[in-house]
Parts: structure tokens; sequence; C-alpha cells
């Protein structure tokens, strides 16, 4: 993409509505525009990024064995009456009627209608497991919708259901999601630590939430300086291994980890003192299993190995997708605007072209931008006829991890200068060597 040619709307003055620094800098390097209170717009830089974290989510579903399904976003309310959890929201449903007076509600979350395709079309064990999920929009009408999309009132989530005959299967259902999720999350260059939490209302008495440490996060967690150490790696795990499945989880789960809902001091202060820590956490994700809570009402059974009809036993596994770009930046920036980790940059690289114009840089850049373009890779060509200290700026902003600068001077010694964003380090290298060492960094990330 050459920039000139782009819709990136970026914003010289911090916006004076965003209190933290996600928002600032999602508003400012021109990735959502606010619609409504706690509503946005996803413009072209955001909408790739949500698209890059939606790819991995549903790559490394598929890898676990998960099928993806697509539900509507507005339900019918019989079915939460059926469920008894209508008013369980409150307030936070957006509720409403269609012509001929129906009641109707805009998704929070999708228990009910997921239930209601299982129980019309599985009728035996034979049939199980089975875990179905979607990437949905939902929405949650948040009294003070805040801090952009971190905390809005429409969100994209993953939200998945696994179907299970026994508690025990149901149990490896969980397990597998979080091996899943740990996956998930360190591709995105994130460390989210999973955290025994509190159900609320979707109910069960297994739940882990998985947190990004932040200062801004909502919630106040209590951790083992331990489980920070802790990284999946490119191990290979058989998802149908129960085994595998539950050392991961105690591996990952053992060490102290909880949100302040279920804050155990007792347990807490049985850690050594200097591996003791108090901080904030931002929630990206969560597990959950509840057994027969929802089967059982909307009489979601299978025919058992006795021909006998059994309620089927039930989880539901959630990521917050577009919640996920806010976690992200929180965890990854610096003064000069947005650091994307490689495996989520909405572009693999900048080429700023210094002097515009001239027919050598002009050629110099086109020639990498083709190369580049040649091996799959999305490059960011800045062929606008700015200042160097505007190009600059904007790459800084919009955080594109590496940066290679073309200008007349370092083309006559036949180099060009390759940036990197995170460090600020830069290289003089040939425009080939260039292209070999970015083709090289993205070479092993999935």
């Amino acid at each position: 993409m050459r920039l000139s040619r782009y819709f990136l709307p970026v914003l010289k003055e911090n916006p004076s509505e965003a209190q933290i620094v996600s928002h600032r800098l999602m508003l400012r390097a021109g990735m959502i525009k606010q619609a409504a209170a706690g509503i946005y717009s996803w413009l072209p830089l955001g909408f790739k990024v949500l698209r890059k974290l939606e790819n991995i989510v549903h790559e490394e579903q598929a890898r676990a064995g998960h099928i993806a399904i697509q539900m509507p976003i507005l339900q019918s309310a019989d079915l939460w009456r059926e469920s008894g959890r209508y008013d369980d929201y409150g307030q936070e449903m957006l509720r409403m009627q269609d012509r001929h007076g129906r009641d109707m509600l805009y998704t929070p979350t999708a228990e009910e209608l997921v239930t209601d395709i299982f129980r019309g079309h599985v009728s035996s064990y034979k049939d199980l497991p089975l875990t179905l999920y979607q990437i949905q929009w939902k929405f949650r009408d948040e009294i003070r919708p805040r801090f952009g999309v971190m905390r809005g009132r429409e969100f994209y989530m993953k939200d998945g259901y696994n179907f299970d005959l026994t508690k025990e299967d149901a149990l490896h259902a969980y397990n597998r999601h979080l091996v899943s999720y740990l996956r998930t999350y360190e591709r995105m260059g994130l460390q989210a630590i999973p955290m025994r939490a509190d159900s609320g209302p979707i109910g069960g008495d297994d739940t882990h939430e998985f947190l990004v440490l932040a200062d801004t996060g909502e919630s106040e967690v209590f951790y083992d300086s331990a489980v920070t150490d802790l990284t999946f790696g490119d191990r290979e795990i058989d998802y149908d291994s129960r085994e595998q499945c539950q050392a991961i989880l105690e591996e990952f789960t053992s060490k102290y980890a909880r949100t302040d809902e279920t804050h155990d001091e007792y347990l807490f202060n049985q850690i050594p003192e200097e591996r003791r820590r108090v901080a904030r956490g931002i929630e990206v994700g969560q597990i959950f299993y509840f057994g027969t809570k929802y089967s059982e009402p909307l009489g979601a059974t299978v025919q058992g190995p006795d021909g006998k009809p059994v309620p089927v036993h039930m989880g539901s596994h959630g990521i917050g997708v577009s919640r996920l770009i806010g976690a992200i930046i929180e965890a990854s920036h610096d003064d000069k605007g947005i650091i994307w980790p490689e495996g989520v940059t909405p572009f693999h690289c900048g080429i700023v072209n210094l002097k515009q114009g001239d027919e050598e840089a002009d050629a110099a850049c086109d020639k990498l931008y083709s190369a580049l373009t040649a091996l799959g890779l999305e490059p960011l060509y800045d062929d606008r006829k700015e200042r160097a200290g505007g190009k600059f700026a904007t790459m800084d902003l919009i955080g594109l991890p590496w940066r290679i600068t073309v200008g007349p001077r370092g083309l006559k010694n036949g180099v060009v200068e390759l940036t990197c964003r995170r460090t600020g380090e830069s290289e003089e290298l040939s425009p080939e060597a260039a292209v070999t060492k970015i083709a090289e960094i993205y070479e092993g990330i999935a």
C-alpha cells in the first residue's frame, strides 16, 4: 500500500476525550472513530489489525479441533426466558421489539442460542465431543462506557461452547481451551496470565480469566511473580491427550494468580514475600465450565450408552478480539506511539522516501516495495511529498515494527537504513540485504 492512496486520518494532538494510552493512540493513529458512546467505526488501519487477530484466533481454534459457525446478532427473548436468564443482565441487555411485537435482544453472549442449535441437531452420545464457536459482534449497554475499545458497548468477541457427555469430558474441553488460548496470546506478542476468577452471570464453578498486566487494567490482581516466567513457546500439543492438556493447565495455574474477586489473603501470604505481586490487569479472555446449567432447562440431551437421555455438560470460552487491540497497545507503546508485535502488525514494514521526486530515490523505493510484495509481505510506502520529520512521526505513531529509510545520500553508498521500532536501533544495509532481513524476521511467524 502506498500512503498517498491510503486512508489514514492521523491526528497531531491528543484527543481530549481519551483517558488511557490505547484510546488516545488508536484515535491519533486513525484506527477508529467514535460513532456513539462506546461504539466505534473501525477505519482501515484498525480494521487490518482486527482481522489479523481474528485470523490467529481462527487458526488456533482449528488447531484445537473446534468448529466455526456464525450466529445472528439479534436473538429471540424466548430462549432467554426458557433458560431463566432473561433478567440476569438487567439494563446491560439491549432489548427491543420487532414490527410484530416479538421481544428481541442484541446478543451479549450466546449460550442459549447455541444450545438451541445443538438440541435441534444432536441426539446421540456418539456425536460428542463437540465444540462450536463464532467470532461475532456483541453488545452490552455499559452504564459508563470508557477507555475506547477496552470498555465499549459494542465489541467483537470469539465465543465458543463445548458439549460433552460427562463432567470429565467437559473438563478436558476446558483444559483444551486453556492451552489454545495460551498459544493464541503468545502469537499476538502478549503474556496473558490465567487467573482464578468469578463466573458472574454466566454461572459455573470452574473459571479462569486471562489477564494482561497493565497500569490501566480494570482489575486488581494478586499473583506469584513466578507465573510471569512461564512461556508456552513452540511446543507441540496433542489436543486429544488429556494428560498433556491437564499437565499444561497445572503448569500455568498451580502458582497463585487471582483477581480481586477471588483473592484469598491467607493463600497469598504463603508465597515467599519477594515473589508477591499486586498489580492491575486487563481481561482479554475467560473460560468457564458450568455443567448442565443450560442443557437441563433447555432440554439439550443426548441418548447415552445405556439408551437413556442424558443432559450434556457444557462450558463457554471467550476472547475479546477488539479489546485485545487496546490491551496490546497498553502493553507495547512508548511516548512516540504504538509498537506492534510482528505477529499482529497491520503492515510488515514501512518504507520512507526522504526525497520524493528524486529519480534515484523513487526508483529504489519502488524496487524495495516490489521485492517485499513479491515475498508475500505487506509494506506501507510513504510516498507523500512531506518533510522527513513528518514521515518519521507518522511511522512511529502507527507503530510498524520495522522501517526502511531511503535517501539520495545513502544510495550513493549503495545502502538504505533499517530501523527497529522497539529498540530504535538502525543499521545500514544494501537494499537487497534489507529485504532479506525483513523476510527472515517474518519467516518464523505463523
